[in-house]
């Protein structure tokens, strides 16, 4: 099984290894599973989840493959990059969560983005269980030294707390 390139996936390092690229409203904040008017995970292992606040939360981690020891010669032969990320919301409140991942040159230009829509849940209407997006990228070309991985978002009704998107689970894998 490949193994995921993305550190402290599910905030049991609270929020080591992540680049917080917006830390608005209430900021970043981990808790324990499910929280409160929130869901259990649906794997064992994962027991945290990152919730964001009232105004936009955005964290990023930036994978070296070299210094991961990927060789040119591996990263050139355009080798099936995964990503998976979970995300849920709350019973009581509604959230929006976004997501962008970009396979990176040497000069970090984009190669190839995975940026799908933001998705908005509303408690009235949808089922704000976990959810998983996964993307594998291919034919992306020759050049690929970093992987950008980008997600977060915030709540709808301007909360102040923790009432936004939670993430958790999120992984980046190579199959060379």
């Amino acid at each position: 099984m490949a193994r995921n390139l993305l550190k402290n996936p599910s905030g049991e390092e609270e929020l080591e290894f992540w680049e917080l690229t917006e830390n608005g409203g209430s900021q970043w904040k981990v808790e324990e599973m499910p929280g409160d008017c929130g869901f259990d995970f649906c794997s064992d292992g994962v027991t945290k989840y990152f919730a964001t606040s009232f105004e936009l939360c955005l964290k990023r981690q930036v994978v070296d493959l070299l210094a991961e020891g990927y060789t040119e010669e591996q990263l050139d032969a355009e080798p099936a990059v995964t990503v998976e990320d979970w995300y849920c919301g709350r019973t009581d409140c509604g959230c929006t969560y976004q997501m962008s991942v970009c396979l990176l040159d040497d000069n970090q230009e984009v190669l190839q983005e995975f940026k799908p829509e933001p998705v908005t849940l509303d408690p009235d209407c949808d089922d704000c269980s976990w959810k998983q997006v996964i993307h594998t990228f291919s034919d992306y070309g020759p050049g690929m030294r970093f992987i950008s991985f980008e997600h977060g978002g915030q709540d709808s009704k301007f909360w102040d707390g923790w009432f936004g998107v939670r993430v958790t689970g999120s992984s980046v894998t190579l199959e060379v």
